[in-house]
């Protein structure tokens, strides 16, 4: 990716001069490129805000400041560079911690502007004043408080370099009346941490484990498209004649048009994918944590291979062997780790050379077999969802058609998807069915909530990644649930003229919980159920466009004419998609237990 500085064009004051505190934030902003910040405008850092023009950056003001911090964590996540985010003291602030965590678990270089209550007046329960460094101390990786007005450049300069050398946010906190006074500093230039490929000593050992390997697999995570480490990914496969499988919600991180991809493990991931890793003997884990959601059993399968020998690859060393055990462990940039491997293993006789061309066959083959089952897995086959497809086929929806079964929707629009198209998904039953759907050739492409896993997520996210990157189609996916928390961000895109499409799945409840009283609670539903007005008339009168589709054969028909308003009129798009109330394999069967009730009164309950 190219720096913050060769990006930007505008001028920073050079040396040691008078200024403001406010002059020296917003100048210490235009020296890490900041052109766009996202938040609600208050009164606690009003002084900066007005030179925020001046200096070349836009505010873009949000309906509400949790879509702020996503639509950040979005902007951080298609550009490689910070994403950043401001509001008012108190509420304002306290709105953005659930938007922070996402972006902790995304692992995304997110700068949080927190302006608190004057020095003056701290710990006399004035009007907004909280306590806001306790509230973000579990979700960033460093916290900047400015203790003093002289030190405002460099807390700012700060916090903009740990957010990109540890990849995560970090919250700079400034005492309101810091912003005023005079003060004599210099602005700092940005410090950027140049990664290598990790000890000499441990990427010998694994390249001898390499050259061991009978069926090597490499699982290509998060790691592998922050480092801009696809194509040093896909030459090391390529050495290897190894399968490649992403990790848990980083359908990004390996093309899916290459022979060697296999698709996402993790929940609603690929079997394809899952048969191979089976039967791997060494297993590289190339910028993944290999968090423990991602590899749990799935489609019946409890595909993680017990005996395989691992080795992980994390620029984080606290993340070697945390989940996993591993032969090897490598602290390094997984482009130039990656890299290193490829080079020791060049002009070597190594053991799977010999069964390449069997496995290659292998992976075609599974890799057929899911596309036909996924081809003739039409709809849910349990018995809660049969039934709700015959109670379906005696109802109409509002708009007149028929409700449509969830995962022949998600097909067609993977059909229908465009070129270089950007994805959000919320989460949710339907969001994580879509994982099997959604494929991608090129990095920084495909955007979930991850292992915060918050309601909300998508439409703020996919906006923040718009502004990043306005030439490229942009598309969120939503269940009704979901999409109820993070609706009104539709005016932001409205009022601000940043198209997006929005795909909201109309199945009237909250799937992925209801999911779990029908495993475990024996269908007895608790505040599941959802009676929704028309999502599409919603938008419309929010100023988007809205269509409503309730026909199979519209599906692929009307995203593309979302996407055709969206990228030639510059039009946002509610896209309300009706839907059978069936549902997919519950999220977390490793975390319920069917009931036991002791008292008389609930026997009944079990």
């Amino acid at each position: 990716m190219s720096t913050p500085e060769s990006q930007d064009t505008r001028s920073v004051v050079q040396g040691k001069q008078t200024m403001t505190p406010s002059e020296a934030f917003v100048e210490t902003l235009v020296a890490n490129g900041v052109t766009d910040m996202f938040g609600i405008m208050g009164s606690a850092f009003m002084d900066a805000m007005d030179i925020f023009a001046p200096a070349g950056i836009r505010l873009i003001p949000v309906v509400h400041e949790q879509g702020a911090a996503h639509m950040a964590d979005g902007y951080a996540r298609v550009s490689g560079r910070h994403g950043t985010v401001i509001g008012q003291n108190g509420p304002g602030i306290s709105n953005c911690v659930t938007g922070i965590a996402a972006a902790y678990w995304a692992h995304s270089p997110v700068v949080i502007v927190t302006p608190e209550a004057g020095t003056t007046g701290i710990g006399l329960g004035g009007f907004q004043e909280c306590h806001q460094l306790p509230m973000f101390q579990e979700f960033t990786k460093y916290q900047g408080h400015v203790t003093h007005p002289a030190r405002m450049a460099e807390y700012t300069g700060r916090c903009f370099d740990r957010a990109m050398a540890e990849m995560g946010p970090t919250q700079l906190n400034i005492p309101r009346d810091y912003f005023y006074g005079e003060i004599e500093c210099e602005i700092p230039q940005p410090s950027r941490v140049d990664r290598g490929p990790g000890g000499t000593k441990t990427l010998n050992e694994a390249a001898e484990l390499l050259a061991k390997a009978e069926f090597p697999v490499i699982v290509s995570g998060g790691g592998v498209v922050m480092a801009d480490g696809v194509e040093a990914c896909q030459a090391l496969a390529e050495r290897l004649g190894a399968p490649v499988v992403n990790s848990y919600q980083h359908n990004d991180s390996f093309p899916a048009s290459h022979p060697l991809w296999c698709g996402p493990l993790g929940y609603q991931g690929s079997k394809a994918g899952m048969k191979l890793i089976a039967r791997a003997d060494v297993v590289v884990a190339l910028g993944t944590r290999l968090g423990p959601f991602g590899t749990l059993p799935q489609h019946g399968l409890d595909y993680w291979p017990q005996d395989a020998k691992i080795i992980q690859i994390d620029a984080d060393h606290k993340m070697l062997g945390l989940v996993k055990k591993i032969a090897v462990g490598i602290c390094g940039d997984a482009r130039e780790a990656a890299e290193a491997l490829t080079e020791r293993l060049a002009g070597r006789t190594l053991a799977c050379d010999a069964s390449k061309a069997q496995r290659a066959e292998r992976i075609a083959s599974e890799k057929a077999a899911w596309e036909r089952e996924l081809d003739e897995w039409t709809h849910e086959t349990d018995p809660f969802s049969l039934d709700a497809i015959d109670e379906a086929e005696g109802e109409t929806p509002f708009s007149g058609g028929e409700y449509l079964h969830p995962r022949q929707v998600l097909r067609e629009l993977e059909k229908a998807m465009p070129e270089d198209v950007m994805v959000s998904t919320d989460i949710g039953n339907i969001n994580a069915v879509a994982h099997s759907y959604l494929r991608f050739d090129k990095p920084r492409s495909f955007f979930a909530p991850m292992s915060f896993g918050n309601c909300g997520y998508a439409l703020p996210t996919i906006i923040g990644a718009k502004v990043a990157a306005p030439h490229r189609p942009a598309i969120a996916y939503a269940g009704d649930g979901a999409w109820g928390m993070s609706l009104m961000e539709t005016m932001t895109a409205v009022r601000h003229e940043i198209p997006v499409t929005a795909v909201v799945f109309h199945n009237r409840q909250w799937g992925a919980e209801k999911k779990n009283q029908v495993e475990f609670y024996n269908r007895r539903f608790v505040a599941g159920e959802l009676d929704n007005q028309s999502f599409a008339a919603i938008g419309r009168a929010m100023g988007a466009e809205g269509i409503t589709v309730d026909r199979l054969e519209d599906v692929g028909p009307a995203l593309r004419k979302a996407i055709d308003l969206q990228m030639t009129e510059g039009k946002t798009c509610i896209l309300e998609i009706m839907c059978t109330r069936e549902l997919g394999d519950p999220f977390r069967r490793d975390a319920l237990k069917t009931p036991v009730r002791l008292l008389e009164k609930y026997q009944d309950y079990v």
